[in-house]
């Protein structure tokens, strides 16, 4: 089970005007602006579920998943993570999840993909006979076979994708965080990404939270979603009592007006 109780995260950026004279200022006297990402926080994800979160760019969805994932600590409030708090047992943690970010890669850039799945195997520490059961179900789910000998830097964005969705799965995680996990895919490789999700969590009841623009992603796999903008919670609920017949995208269009995001 995920809990995120009364969670707030703040960022402190530099600012300045453009110019050289302005940059030699800045040198001594730096003015900045404190970002609150996210703002009280709090929402409760039931094992199995797969729910989307979702609200405008800015609105604290990466931060969300920063903070569940262990790499960001919150300023305050209680994250807990099948009973784990994600930056205190982040050995621990990381074993227990998988993470996405569409706009970030986990392989290796320069050698074929298969050496990247080995060098996670020994990060992982996942014993050779899980890790060929799962690089065998996954080679042919999400179907692999070609592309395993080939260098990160030669496949197109969805066999990319399709590989790191991969990676993240070698260890068997029970948590599934994918942020923008179809951005930039074509229309066939976005409908086996959500297909295999779909599965992936149909099989092995693999909890999902999925970040998204694409708003058929939510509609495919999400029954339940969670709005947010200006770093908070504007409402929790499910697809079906908040979609209207105007469709999915219509619909969510008319809650960041009704909510001002």
């Amino acid at each position: 089970m995920i809990t995120m109780e009364h969670v707030c995260k703040s960022y402190k950026i530099a600012r300045r005007n453009a110019g050289f004279g302005e940059a030699f200022k800045a040198l001594f006297h730096r003015e900045y602006e404190v970002i609150h990402a996210l703002s009280d926080v709090s929402f409760t994800i039931r094992d199995g579920e797969m729910v989307g979160y979702i609200g405008p760019n800015g609105a604290g969805k990466s931060s969300t998943i920063k903070i569940l994932s262990g790499i960001l600590v919150p300023d305050s409030g209680t994250v807990t993570v099948d009973g784990r708090v994600p930056h205190k047992n982040r050995m621990e943690h990381v074993k227990e999840i998988g993470v996405v970010f569409g706009q970030r890669s986990q392989l290796w850039w320069d050698v074929p993909v298969i050496d990247s799945f080995e060098l996670l195997r020994d990060i992982y520490s996942i014993p050779r006979g899980i890790y060929h059961n799962n690089l065998e179900e996954l080679t042919e789910l999400l179907n692999l076979e070609k592309l395993l000998r080939s260098p990160v830097r030669q496949l197109s964005l969805g066999q990319r994708m399709r590989c790191e969705i991969a990676a993240s799965l070698l260890h068997s995680p029970k948590i599934l965080f994918l942020d923008e996990p179809t951005i930039g895919l074509d229309a066939v490789s976005k409908i086996a990404v959500r297909e295999f999700i779909r599965k992936q969590n149909e099989i092995h009841k693999t909890t999902v939270i999925l970040t998204t623009h694409d708003m058929q992603d939510i509609e495919a796999l999400s029954k339940r979603i969670i709005l947010i903008g200006k770093g908070k919670i504007l409402l929790d609920g499910r697809l079906e009592d908040i979609k209207s017949d105007e469709g999915i995208d219509e619909t969510v269009a008319e809650l960041y007006r009704a909510y001002d995001i």
